[in-house]
């Protein structure tokens, strides 16, 4: 058995309680439908046809159990092959689709190399697994030879300066507990961590907390045998080289330079990401999607008044009756404190979200001429789909 599957079998990871379902819905990126919707689908995906999933690599079933239960919810039919080398972590992901009486899932043991021979597959989910593959770039071609014509994939890959001293500890830790098992390695080397001196990288680093939640998350962020992380330089370079290409990060303001400083006209986008990362400093993980390189498209744009607007993790009543009080509310997640500065004149429209309505039956019912309605969503725009947090789809349109 390899290391990374021994691994798999004695911690299965993420730690996941199977009844914990019966009481919350574990949501995020990649693979929340809205999002495959926006960024691969401009927003405009024909939902009376079946979507084919792969998840490649779905460990305990987060993403699995996120895209399955959302296309639940909102009557569309799936297909998803749930594909894992673990068998542990198999028996966590079936067990929490039992308990949500999540019905068409093909679960899979085996390896994301030969994921062709499962199928072709519209929606592919890849998150938190190229990383630790002995070629990260075979893996990525494998997964591209799975993709049907017009489909993409979801996916998240280490980032190196959010994880300052994860490396160097690795390596600490597989000089020194090369042939131990498991659970001898976890001991010795959580005794290590506890006396590491206060101005180690590791213990400096506030992005780091997986240690700290389980077992599993000690070990997957200190003692995995095979990882590595990708800035977005060599990310770009590994996409190019297997045939793919980004449609977008699903926080497109942290790779965003303009916001950081002024970006000269000599650096290219991917460029001005990479520089916009090393500024940050923080960014610990890339969550993205990308598409087949014969297929480019960028995400959804609101310059298409027939999209439909959602808001992710926000309510829509809430944030229009803030902003129509005058108030600038902050939001804080990943190292970011966005402070929002929307005028009182985008309440009504922020209001008018609902999920079915598109931009054009927004403008209408707000009574918003087409130019003034123009400039107003620009900036909601910029304030929330850049942050995340305003995505198009059609899924809900009947």
């Amino acid at each position: 058995m390899s290391e990374v599957k021994a691994q798999y079998e004695t911690y299965p990871y993420p730690a996941r309680n199977p009844e914990d379902e019966r009481k919350r819905l574990i949501t995020g990126s990649p693979s929340h439908v809205l999002e495959i919707d926006h960024f691969l689908f401009q927003g405009q995906r024909d939902w009376r046809k079946p979507l084919r999933a792969l998840i490649a690599g779905g460990g305990t079933g987060d993403g699995l159990i996120q895209l399955a239960q959302h296309m639940k919810d909102a009557g569309r039919e799936t297909e998803i092959t749930y594909l894992d080398l673990s068998t542990a972590s198999r028996a966590i992901a079936q067990e929490r689709a039992r308990v949500r009486d999540l019905t068409e899932i093909r679960f899979v043991t085996g390896s994301l190399l030969d994921a062709a021979t499962l199928g072709q597959f519209d929606y592919i989910d890849c998150c938190g697994v190229l990383h630790h593959l002995p070629d990260p770039a075979a893996g990525f071609a494998a997964l591209l030879a799975a993709l049907a014509p017009g489909g993409g994939m979801g996916f998240m890959v280490y980032a190196p300066y959010g994880r300052a001293g994860v490396y160097p500890l690795q390596e600490a830790f597989g000089a020194l507990y090369a042939g131990l098992p498991p659970e001898a390695r976890l001991r010795a080397a959580k005794t290590v961590v506890a006396k590491l001196p206060e101005g180690h990288p590791f213990t400096s680093n506030p992005n780091l907390g997986d240690h700290k939640d389980s077992d599993a998350g000690f070990y997957d962020l200190l003692l995995h045998s095979q990882d590595r992380s990708f800035d977005v330089t060599s990310l770009s370079e590994t996409l190019t080289q297997t045939g793919w290409t980004l449609t977008g990060f699903t926080l497109p303001a942290l790779y965003d330079l303009s916001r950081i400083t002024t970006a000269p006209d000599h650096l290219n986008q991917t460029q001005r990401m990479a520089v916009a990362e090393k500024l940050r400093g923080t960014i610990k993980t890339h969550v993205g999607y990308a598409c087949r390189a014969s297929e480019a498209r960028a995400p959804a744009h609101g310059r298409n008044r027939g999209l439909i607007p959602h808001l992710k993790g926000l309510r829509a009543s809430d944030l229009a009756r803030a902003v129509a009080a005058g108030q600038k509310p902050t939001l804080r997640f990943n190292g970011l404190e966005v402070r929002l500065s929307l005028p009182k004149q985008a309440a009504p429209l922020l209001a008018a979200i609902d999920g079915r309505r598109n931009l054009t039956e927004i403008a209408q019912a707000t009574g918003t001429d087409p130019i003034a309605f123009g400039s107003l969503w620009a900036g909601i725009e910029r304030d929330l789909a850049d942050h995340g947090l305003l995505l198009y789809s059609s899924i809900l349109r009947t």
